[in-house]
């Protein structure tokens, strides 16, 4: 979940506007803030650009979750500012900001560090951004991180269908923002707060708008997805397998997922949904950071390596196709090399058609920042290279076990040559598809014919064509 797109998010046109770049670092959460960001802008006569010389607003939604986050958006400045001078010099407008959790951790010391900056948002704020351009266009400095006392959901303005529609036929979905379990690693709980639930009215709202736009997939978010918590309709308390209920009843809507969990909060009523729902898809990614009880304390994860392995085998025996996905963190403090191989071991026994591993970096305010017994970075590197050895071997094993196997795959967008299409497999991995498969927004049924390095390819697709798309 921390990988970067710059690609611009859609937020509106018409006469006499103006043009927002907005570049989004990090995971799904942050993708879906920019585009709710968009909407905020839209009404105010934004509309977006791929290059950002073109803008009249550059936004960066930033992530703190990786080592050096806050230095990569500092040098990302460094050359916006020469691009704001060359703007200026023109007499043309040119405003700068800085959104999402480096914005929530840095603050103030953003504009001091960063001149070029106009307004810094946090990200529980952003619904505010019209406020405070307007405050920024009267000359002031705006910064704005404090936790919102409104629901910033009642105050977004409703996406239109055309938006929607042009985000494509999956969409995701914020329900549920913050962390209490306060890992010792992780900068979550001081960058977005304490675990707060979406109401359950609001999330059916948008997920039906989203369905009657042509969406077929819908991807629940959140810090820690499955602690959701909330009313249904008739007032009854439900969790997240309740919440999922309620969607899979809405027409239109034939796919549903969630990310990101913690073992903690996997109750049998969720792991029960995973069994009835069909609309349900048999993949979870449930984060675990590491085999070695000692560690996994250090953590405060507040499970146990074989906490862990029995509830991947309940999981399991409820849904025994369920293809299983983790995060990894390697080199945290103290992890001697017999902490290291109870992970590798552990990755052994799940076998996993998917994960993310990271060598360790220390978070400032984090208590493992303050830590003794750092790894070397030499030590931290080698070992990340034999953990994901091993899980490109266990995901290069999955994508083969579908090799012969005829699956359902959502159509979700052209492929890069015209003989292709691209879509998605129940288990997440991006399939190759002849053209004459089906239409954008179908679920057709495929053979797939072989794998690519990172992706599927169905019979027909061509296997040549197939490995320029992978």
């Amino acid at each position: 979940m921390t990988e970067t797109t710059e690609a611009p998010v859609p937020v509106g046109a018409g006469a006499n506007t103006r043009k927002v770049f907005i570049k989004t670092y990090g995971c799904q959460m942050n993708v879906y803030d920019s585009q709710r960001m968009g909407d905020a802008l839209a009404k105010d006569g934004y509309e977006p650009t791929e290059t950002i010389e073109d803008a009249d607003l550059v936004l960066l939604n930033t992530c703190h979750i990786r080592e050096r986050a806050a230095e990569k958006v500092y040098s990302e400045l460094g050359r916006i500012r020469l691009l704001k001078a060359e703007r200026h010099s023109q007499g043309r407008e040119f405003r700068v900001g800085v959104t999402g959790c480096v914005a929530q951790a840095e603050g103030s010391e953003i504009i001091r560090r960063a001149p070029v900056v106009d307004l810094v948002v946090g990200p529980q704020t952003y619904h505010r951004l019209p406020e405070a351009l307007a405050r920024v266009a009267r000359g002031d400095k705006v910064v704005d991180t404090d936790y919102a006392v409104e629901d910033k959901f009642d105050h977004l303005p409703r996406t239109s269908d055309r938006l929607i529609r042009a985000r494509g036929v999956t969409a995701f979905l914020t329900v549920q923002e913050g962390c209490d379990k306060f890992c010792t690693f992780c900068v979550v709980p001081y960058t977005r707060g304490s675990e707060v639930s979406r109401p359950f009215a609001g999330i059916v709202e948008e997920a039906r708008r989203l369905a009657d736009s042509g969406v077929r997939e819908v991807t629940l978010l959140g810090q820690n997805v499955n602690a959701w918590a909330g009313e249904d309709a008739a007032g009854r308390p439900v969790g997240l397998a309740g919440l999922l209920r309620a969607l899979a009843e809405i027409p239109g809507i034939a796919r549903l997922r969630y990310t990101t969990s913690h073992p903690r909060d996997m109750d049998a009523e969720l792991i029960r949904a995973h069994a009835d729902l069909e609309s349900l898809m048999p993949y979870l990614h449930l984060p675990v950071q590491s085999g070695s009880d000692r560690i996994l304390k250090a953590m405060n994860r507040r499970h146990t390596a074989a906490d862990y392995l029995e509830l991947v085998q309940t999981i399991r025996a409820a849904r025994p196709d369920i293809a299983m996905s983790g995060d990894f963190i390697v080199g945290f403090p103290g992890e001697t090399e017999e902490d290291f191989d109870a992970t590798m071991r552990l990755v052994v026994e799940i076998g996993y058609a998917s994960a993310f591993s990271f060598k360790y970096s220390p978070r400032p305010g984090t208590p493992g920042a303050e830590m003794d017994d750092h790894v070397d970075e030499a030590v931290k590197s080698e070992r990340l290279q034999r953990l994901q050895a091993l899980l490109r071997v266990q995901q290069d094993r999955f994508a083969a076990s579908l090799v012969g196997q005829t699956i359902p795959v959502l159509v979700e967008k052209p492929g890069r040559y015209a003989h292709q299409l691209v879509g998605r497999s129940p288990f997440l991995q991006p399939v190759v598809l002849p053209a004459g498969a089906g239409a954008i927004g179908d679920i057709v049924t495929v053979s797939i014919e072989a794998t690519l390095p990172n992706s599927l390819m169905a019979a027909g697709a061509g296997i040549e064509a197939g490995r320029k798309v992978a």
